[in-house]
């Protein structure tokens, strides 16, 4: 599950290397209604908007937003590269229900209703009837020709989270959690860790006795190692004087 504005492209694409057999599900939800959908089952994991309710929600932060305002490409902003609050005053901010920004006092001057989606509020910039301010990734998902965006300082911002239900931690979500935390396959700190180098079936080497070299020995003829009493070594392991030939 994931909100509008969220490209999980990346972390799925690892996740049908790593597990071919297990099919990830992918549904997109409102921003708001993430929360109900996590906490219903209908969904294991939610890369979803920040805030969440930490005593029923574990979370990932991942990155935060650089917030923007949406503009007509013939707007006054559209000649500075970065905007400021001061200078949307004259402006008709919209603020659509579906917000994701936690404002404290909205720029501008407030239009007379609230568009019920992003998408709406959109059209209507497009109609010029105001300005949006969202963040980037939302500006890119509803772009349009004859629209562009300026950033905007001082604005609030929205960080994007990998949210699951503290008591449904399952393995399959701790895989996930593995790589959006960017942990390769073999990693020891995810639920399958690599076995020990050297060891394929993953048994537990074991430990030289005190004299035996850890190392393996080449053997001689018989299967006996060499530098032991046999016949690939005199007895007792000494070396007699060479004969003085005559």
């Amino acid at each position: 599950m994931y909100v509008p504005g969220v490209m999980p492209d990346k972390w799925v694409r690892i996740w049908n290397e790593r597990q071919p057999d297990v099919p990830l599900a992918l549904t997109q939800v409102p921003a708001g209604a993430a929360a109900g959908r996590l906490l219903d089952r209908d969904a294991d994991a939610g890369l979803v908007r920040l805030p969440v309710d930490r005593t029923v929600f574990s979370a990932i932060p991942l990155y935060t937003e650089q917030t923007v305002v949406v503009v007509p490409q013939d707007h006054l902003v559209t000649a500075v590269d970065e905007v400021s609050p001061e200078d949307l005053s004259d402006d008709i901010v919209l603020h659509p229900l579906d917000d994701v920004l936690d404002w404290e006092d909205l720029p501008g001057r407030p239009a007379f209703e609230r568009p019920a989606t992003t998408a709406d509020a959109v059209e209507l910039v497009a109609a010029g009837i105001g300005v949006l301010v969202v963040p980037l990734s939302l500006a890119r998902l509803h772009h349009r020709k004859d629209l562009t965006h300026r950033p905007l300082k001082d604005a609030p911002e929205s960080s994007v989270a990998l949210a699951w239900p503290e008591d449904a931690t399952t393995d399959l979500v701790e895989d996930f959690i593995g790589i959006v935390r960017g942990r390769t396959a073999n990693s020891t700190r995810g639920r399958r860790p690599a076995l020990p180098e050297g060891n394929p079936k993953g048994g537990v080497r074991r430990k030289p006795v005190p004299g035996e070299s850890a190392s393996a020995k080449p053997t001689g003829k018989g299967g006996q190692s060499a530098g032991r009493s046999g016949r690939g070594a005199p007895k007792g392991g000494r070396r007699g004087k060479p004969r003085r030939r005559s």
